[in-house]
């Protein structure tokens, strides 16, 4: 151990971090060695016409969208040589930025053009996350309501290792997911996320690791970080997109895959009680891809059958996709 600013930091964190921080020519010295303290993974963001490595600061305390929070981003994954669905990510962002009036700079081509190169910084098959994000700097005239002229841009990717299928148990938050007349929620807006953390610590404090989220009538929406499946007498069930959650490309990736593979899947409107008595239950997401539940209150599940065929066709045909 050493100490650092009186505080005792893991050596091994310290040396790999210093290795990465080249970002120390634009981080004032107390800056940086938050930055090692904080032990963030190897990291490299395109900005202002540059790659940088490390926690490179994009924001300032003026800027609109670190006090307003206008800004929108994505999240692309590679891992095992392997990025499904890059181009459908890339051209996510730019949509989302136009649901929150920000202007979306840069083509989807060219987003996958430079996810490629930062993919090219790191050794070949490590886990990454891809992240695009456009922001805005400047307030217009009502304050509130920020400058589209003033968008901007990067494409962050860091080292994210894949969270092995372990499986994770879940319970009925007592939040709300709201509507799209009352939050952008058919976009990745970075204002959605503070109430699926809120759900997230309500769960963990009692005990469970996720939390199954209800839309504002009481029928089930996703979980606070991913959507939902569930399974019963050999029927995969998924909540139908009503407006309050983003049904998003790994989910309709997987329901794809299963319907082409002979799986009947039906995405209707479904209660907490039915996820109580299901035979089977699974997540997916950009993050973790294909993930089983195996607790749901005080009920263990087993890895079932559909959730296994499910994660099986996932990496098949992510391993059938262009090499990035």
């Amino acid at each position: 151990m050493s100490i650092l600013n009186g505080n005792r930091v893991d050596s091994s964190i310290i040396g790999t971090a210093v290795t990465s921080l080249r970002v120390a020519q634009v981080l004032k010295p107390r800056e940086v060695w938050m930055a090692v303290a904080g032990g963030w993974s190897k990291t490299w963001t395109y900005f202002e016409d540059a790659w940088h490595e490390g926690n490179v600061p994009i924001m300032g305390p003026r800027t609109h969208a670190a006090w307003l929070c206008s800004v929108v981003f994505d999240g692309a994954r590679a891992f095992e040589g392997v990025s499904p669905d890059l181009d459908l990510h890339c051209a996510r962002v730019n949509d989302s930025a136009k649901k929150l009036y920000l202007k979306p700079l840069i083509s989807t081509e060219r987003w996958i053009e430079l996810a490629r190169e930062g993919i090219k910084r790191f050794d070949q098959g490590t886990a990454l996350y891809i992240r695009p994000m456009y922001w805005a700097e400047n307030e217009g005239p009502w304050v509130q309501a920020h400058d589209p002229e003033s968008t901007r841009w990067c494409l962050s990717i860091y080292e994210a290792p894949m969270r092995p299928p372990k499986g994770f148990s879940v319970t009925l938050s007592p939040f709300r997911r709201p509507t799209v007349e009352t939050m952008p929620v058919d976009s990745k807006a970075g204002c959605l996320y503070p109430n699926n953390a809120r759900s997230l610590f309500e769960a963990q404090a009692r005990g469970f690791d996720n939390a199954v989220v209800c839309d504002m009538v009481g029928n089930v929406a996703e979980l606070a970080t991913s959507n939902i499946f569930m399974a019963r007498d050999g029927v995969v069930f998924t909540p139908v997109p009503n407006g309050t959650f983003l049904a998003g490309i790994t989910r309709q990736r997987v329901i794809g895959l299963l319907r082409d593979n002979g799986v009947t899947v039906i995405e209707k409107t479904l209660t907490y009680k039915d996820f109580e008595t299901a035979d089977e239950i699974f997540s997916t997401g950009n993050y973790s891809k294909v993930v089983p539940v195996t607790r749901i209150n005080e009920r263990k599940l087993e890895f079932g059958p559909l959730y296994t065929k499910a994660r099986e066709l996932y990496w098949a045909f992510a391993h059938s996709s262009p090499k990035p």
